[in-house]
C-alpha cells in the first residue's frame, strides 16, 4: 500500500466513524476486512449495530446496500433472478426480459449484498452464494455470464441465541466468511445511541431507558433480552405519555431514585416498558410467568430495591 492509499483509508476510517455511536474496534476489523476483498459473517443478536456499520461504509464507498432476508423463501431464483413470464410469452427467453435479483444486482453494481438470518437459507442458495464468493461470477441460464464489480462483497449476519429453524453451516462455507462476533455495547454508548436517535434530553429519562433494556439481559429466566433498540422506543414512548400527562421528565441523572423521582414519573416509564419490551424479550419456556411479570420485576428492581442501578456508570 503506498503512503496515499494509507492516507485514504484512515480518512475513509475517520469519516464513518462520525457516523457511529462506539464501535471503533468492529469497524476496524470490518473495514479492514472488505477493503482486504474479504466476505463477512457478522454473528451477533439483533440491535447491535451490524446494519448501521454496513450502511456507513457502503455510503462512503458510495456503492449499494442490497438486503435480503434468509429464510426457506430464499430460493436460487429469487436470489438470483428470473425471466419475465409474460414476456417470455411473447418474445421467448432473452436477456432484455431477464429481472435481476439482489445477488445479480449486487454483483453488477459492486453493492454489498447483506444476508440476514444467513443460516436460515436453504443449502442449494447457500451453494449459488458460495460460487458468487469463490468465482465473482456466476452463470445465469439464457442470460449469460454476470461478472462481478470489483467493491462486491458478501456479508452475512447470524444470531447465535437462535438456533430455531436454523441449519448449521457447512464447512465449505464457513472457509469462504471471515467471521467478527458484534455484541452489545456498553451502557455509555448505548445511552449516546438513544440521545442521537431520539433526541430526548432527558439524561434521566436515557439512562432509566438503557438500564432497564440491558436489565432485561442479565435475567436467567429471559432467554434473549431486549437490544438498545428497546430503550429507543421506551424513552420515545415515555417521552409521549409525559406530554399526554403532563408529566415533567427530569433533568437531573443523578438523583437517587426512590427518594427524588415522583410516581408520575416512574409509572409512565413502567408504561413505556411494557409497550416497547414485552414483545422483544424471550423467556424460559419453563416459567409460568407472563413478560409483563418480568418487566414488573425489572422496574422494581430498578427504581425500589437497587437505586445505584438506575445512575448512569
Amino acid at each position: 500500500m503506498t503512503r496515499d492509499e494509507a492516507h485514504s483509508v484512515r480518512d475513509a476510517r475517520a469519516r464513518i466513524a462520525g457516523h457511529l455511536v462506539g464501535r471503533g474496534r468492529e469497524l476496524d476489523l470490518l473495514l479492514a476486512a472488505v477493503a482486504a476483498g474479504r466476505d463477512m459473517l457478522l454473528e451477533g443478536p439483533p440491535g447491535t449495530s451490524k446494519s448501521t456499520l454496513l450502511r456507513a461504509i457502503t455510503a462512503e464507498w458510495g456503492i449499494p446496500l442490497l438486503f435480503v432476508e434468509g429464510n426457506a423463501d430464499l430460493t436460487p431464483s429469487r436470489l438470483v433472478g428470473h425471466h419475465n413470464p409474460a414476456r417470455v410469452l411473447r418474445e421467448d427467453y432473452s436477456e432484455d426480459n431477464f429481472v435481476a435479483g439482489p445477488l445479480v444486482k449486487a454483483m453488477r453494481s459492486g453493492g454489498f449484498l447483506y444476508v440476514e438470518e444467513f443460516n436460515r437459507a436453504p443449502e442449494d442458495t447457500l451453494n449459488t452464494l458460495l460460487t458468487a464468493m469463490a468465482e465473482r461470477r456466476i452463470a445465469v441460464p439464457r442470460v449469460g455470464t454476470v461478472e462481478a464489480l470489483p467493491t462486491f462483497r458478501v456479508i452475512a449476519s447470524m444470531n447465535p441465541y437462535d438456533n430455531i429453524g436454523t441449519t448449521r453451516l457447512s464447512t465449505s462455507v464457513h472457509d469462504r466468511l471471515c467471521r467478527l462476533s458484534v455484541d452489545y455495547q456498553d451502557a455509555e454508548a448505548e445511552r449516546g445511541i438513544v440521545v442521537r436517535r431520539t433526541g430526548i434530553r432527558s439524561p434521566r429519562l436515557v439512562a432509566d431507558a438503557v438500564a432497564l433494556t440491558r436489565a432485561t439481559r442479565e435475567r436467567e429466566d429471559v432467554q434473549q433480552g431486549s437490544s438498545v433498540r428497546g430503550a429507543i422506543d421506551v424513552a420515545l414512548i415515555a417521552a409521549q405519555l409525559a406530554t399526554m400527562r403532563g408529566v415533567e421528565l427530569p433533568d437531573d441523572s443523578s438523583i437517587d431514585p426512590p427518594r427524588g423521582l415522583p410516581e408520575a414519573y416512574t409509572g409512565l416509564v413502567l408504561d413505556a416498558m411494557v409497550v416497547a419490551l414485552s414483545g422483544r424479550i424471550h423467556l424460559d419456556e419453563t416459567i409460568e410467568e407472563t413478560p409483563e411479570d418480568v418487566l414488573r420485576q425489572i422496574w422494581d428492581d430498578h427504581f425500589l430495591l437497587s437505586p445505584a442501578a438506575a445512575q448512569p456508570g
